[in-house]
């Protein structure tokens, strides 16, 4: 049997092994995929545990992708640009290699939605790793000016200083579309105050959190007759390479997938 897992604190929420499982059944492959939880200050250890396990490797979320990024001996492009790994692939030679798979799995999700960012201005909630893929994936799709906000200001990302979200006003009047990066929100976590009215009507709001499906954030957009892009089409997209990678077969995204999802994170 091939196993992998999804790392995380915390990580009941996840729905990539349903993802994961479902693909594994439609494909005949003996395998399987779990959710594990793991503190940061265990994140290192475990990860030595998995390879003497035998497992293939992990895919990695909250909070440890800066830190699978620092214990990765080699890395691909858009881990490279993003500095966050968000998969950990274990080789035979005994390397560990970084894959980050959220940088195409967002762009391919906006595209999904028909969502337009080339010369236009963003703005991405967060300073962490998924908000370093957000904007690695905004700015290989030719989007103008990438207004990072966050809770503290003053950090730098890829080429970005993150500002106050007190600039919030300023740095939504001209967005076309606004990408949420950080746990708020999540089933358990508290959401993420901003004022949506804020943007122009014919913005988008893109909340990469997935579960809950509709977040507080979503609900308010779609209230303002915003566009809205939920964090189900990333999730998928952003699986297809981890799987690849893990089982060996390049899987599809479909709407039959879809469903299965919506209805698990809706008790169905």
């Amino acid at each position: 049997m091939r196993v992998a897992c999804v790392l995380g604190w915390p990580v009941a929420q996840s729905l990539s092994p349903r993802l994961h499982s479902y693909w594994l059944a439609e494909h005949g492959i003996d395998g399987a995929f779990v959710a594990l939880a793991v503190r940061r200050k265990d994140f290192s250890a475990v990860l030595r545990g998995l390879r003497l396990a035998g497992f293939l490797g992990a895919s990695v979320t909250v909070p440890h992708k800066e830190a699978a990024f620092a214990l990765a001996d080699r890395i691909d492009d858009a881990a490279r640009q993003a500095g966050a790994v968000n998969q950990l692939v274990f080789h035979d030679d005994g390397s560990l290699e970084g894959l980050n798979t959220d940088v195409p799995g967002l762009s391919a999700s906006l595209a999904e939605a028909g969502i337009v960012v080339a010369g236009k201005p963003v703005v991405v909630l967060g300073a962490g790793g998924a908000a370093r893929a957000a904007l690695v994936a905004l700015r290989a799709m030719g989007a103008g000016e990438v207004r990072v906000l966050n809770r503290s200001a003053g950090r730098m990302l890829i080429g970005a200083v993150a500002r106050s979200l007190e600039d919030w006003p300023q740095a939504a009047a001209d967005a076309v579309l606004v990408v949420h990066a950080t746990g708020a929100g999540m089933k358990g976590a508290p959401p993420l105050s901003v004022d949506l009215a804020k943007l122009p009507g014919t913005a988008a709001v893109c909340d990469m959190v997935y579960n809950p499906l509709e977040t507080d954030l979503l609900k308010q957009a779609r209230a303002l007759g915003l566009r809205t892009v939920d964090g189900l089409g990333m999730l998928m997209h952003q699986a297809v390479p981890a799987f690849r990678a893990f089982f060996g077969v390049d899987p599809k995204v479909t709407p039959a997938l879809r469903q299965m999802l919506d209805e698990a994170l809706r008790g169905g």
